[in-house]
């Protein structure tokens, strides 16, 4: 839910914070005080098309940033984890607009192109009226809806897992009869190169080996005059050997010990001292008769290496990724060797996944067929109650030839509306006013109230020509509607306005030649005013007053 929004030099708006919270909440003010301003910056941090006029006069830049609290299970979170942007169940996103450089966004303090804003955004909130930013006027949105409401969730999941897995046999299918084209030079070149591989013969992990042996081939002359140094100034050297001159030393201490028993742990050390030298003098002499001077193995370990190095570059890969081509090359060998059992087995899998796919498909269409009805049913009934008598709202399935199916089905989902009696239904998209598509996207969320998946709805001018008893009605079922999800709405109507659970009135106000918007949250004596003024006009009276108080009153009850 959207719980923060900011706005700096927007419009005429100098500076804004404004803190929401779950429920319904209304935004009231008198006409031309700027209450579509916000739901205009809203949709700009949202990711809708924005150019430089929408900065405040005289300034640079403007800035808009919303804070959105996410459950990990919602999908406006699985698409942050998705796009490596979570952060600790808060969202926050921003944008900024500057007068002679490109818009820029950022999400959770991230650079991020504007598109990836509007992705994000169509899963955050929806806003109902006159703005691009709405996911009900999408057919995929649409067909996802009537998915969700017949409960078809999981089976169109599984749908989806089963067309890509027939897509994916399609395809090797396919590259497998376009091979036949070519099979007898494919064939021959592939045998000649797993012979190639065959005789080399490598295996995992021989490389290192080859390399180090090489290295001590290519070093034996250094290493054995080093070694033998060595073991000369460790052990033969009668004089100046460390072993005959450590114990000529413990032989020494030995005599001394008698006059101070301490040198008696020295001589433990030196003792321990003389068992490791003797110890890596016999290694090293052990080393010393293995080394030799091979020069045909030099060669052999050479001539290997030089191979494995000529045949990784002829097949663009490095030494270690030898082995995986080899195995590579010979499966695809054998594929095309028993070609005629392999396009057997892929049109039989291939036979099998269509099978599974389309009985799934068929058991959707069932489900969405009867969906369809009672969903059309249940909304042209709302609309009656929302000041459309005589609309009628319907869903239209229309099926796809079996080439085209798809990985939703086999029918695209399209609602369609008729918003006065007589007339024809017409897709969702093109019905012309506001007022009257925030009505039927109002009697939509109703009747969807527990499958929806956007958090946050925003209803703008979804009380345009109505009063009286349906401005109650709305105003209820917004109400109910916050039950479940969070609802923002611009209004004009008390009634309307009354039924809100947060109050927020938007202000406009002279300051010198500057004229400037504020929102201000309302406590209860200043709603009762503001309510007072929307009933009553310029003059409040007693009884406007009363009568505010009224249905506050009712409204809680």
């Amino acid at each position: 839910m959207l719980t923060q929004l900011y706005v700096r030099d927007f419009a005429i708006v100098r500076e804004l914070s404004l803190a929401y919270e779950p429920g319904f909440t209304v935004l009231t003010g008198e006409t031309g005080a700027g209450k579509s301003i916000l739901i205009d910056a809203l949709a700009l941090v949202l990711g809708e098309r924005a150019d430089s006029e929408v900065i405040r006069h005289g300034c640079a830049r403007a800035e808009v940033s919303a804070g959105f609290a996410l459950k990990p299970s919602q999908d406006a979170a699985k698409w942050l984890k998705e796009n490596d942007l979570f952060g600790d169940k808060e969202c926050v996103l921003r944008r900024v607009i500057e007068a002679d450089k490109p818009s820029r966004g950022f999400i959770n303090g991230r650079p991020v192109p504007i598109q990836m804003l509007r992705e994000l955004g169509e899963y955050l909130v929806d806003i109902h009226g006159q703005h691009e930013h709405q996911s009900l006027l999408r057919r995929d949105a649409q067909r996802q809806i009537l998915d969700d409401y017949a409960g078809l969730e999981v089976n169109v999941r599984a749908l989806t897992g089963h067309y890509r897995e027939m897509e994916s046999l399609r395809e090797r299918l396919a590259t497998l009869k376009q091979q036949t084209s070519d099979r007898e030079a494919r064939v021959e070149l592939l045998r000649y190169q797993v012979r190639e591989l065959d005789a080399l013969g490598l295996a995992a992990g021989e490389i290192p080996s080859l390399e180090e042996e090489h290295t001590r081939l290519a070093n034996g002359a250094e290493l054995i005059e080093g070694v033998q140094s060595l073991a000369h100034a460790i052990q033969e050297d009668e004089e100046a050997a460390v072993a005959h001159q450590l114990a000529r030393a413990i032989s020494r201490l030995e005599t001394l010990v008698q006059y101070d028993a301490k040198l008696g742990e020295i001589i433990a050390l030196l003792n321990e001292a003389a068992i490791q030298i003797d110890e890596a003098g016999g290694r090293l002499t052990h080393y010393l008769d293995s080394l030799e001077l091979d020069p045909a193995r030099m060669q052999v370990v050479e001539r290997r290496l030089s191979t494995v190095h000529d045949l990784a570059r002829k097949h663009k890969v490095k030494p270690e990724g030898l082995p995986s081509v080899h195995e590579r090359l010979r499966a695809e060998l054998n594929e095309i060797e028993n070609f005629d059992t392999s396009l057997e087995r892929l049109e039989q899998d291939l036979e099998k996944a269509r099978a599974v796919y389309f009985k799934t498909a068929k058991d959707i269409s069932h489900g969405r067929q009867s969906a369809a009805k009672t969903l059309a049913k249940s909304v042209t009934n709302e609309m009656q109650e929302l000041g459309m008598p005589g609309g009628n709202f319907e869903v239209i399935l229309t099926s796809l030839p079996e080439d085209e199916a798809g990985a939703y089905g086999l029918e695209r989902v399209e609602f369609q509306v008729s918003a006065n009696p007589g007339q024809p239904a017409r897709p969702l998209a093109k019905v012309a006013s506001g007022g009257e598509l925030s009505r039927i996207s109002l009697a939509l969320q109703v009747v969807l109230a527990g499958t929806g998946r956007i958090p946050t709805l925003i209803f703008d001018e979804v009380d345009v020509g109505i009063g009286g008893r349906v401005a109650e009605v709305v105003g209820r079922k917004l109400r109910a509607l916050g039950e479940s999800r969070q609802v923002l709405c611009i209004t004009h109507l008390a009634q309307v306005a009354a039924q809100g659970t947060q109050h927020v009135q938007v202000r406009k106000q002279t300051e010198g030649k500057d004229t400037v918007a504020e929102a201000v949250p309302l406590a209860e004596r200043e709603r009762t005013l503001e309510i007072a003024r929307m009933i009553g006009g310029v003059e409040i009276s007693k009884q406007t007053l009363a009568h505010a108080k009224d249905m506050l009153t009712r409204a809680s009850a």
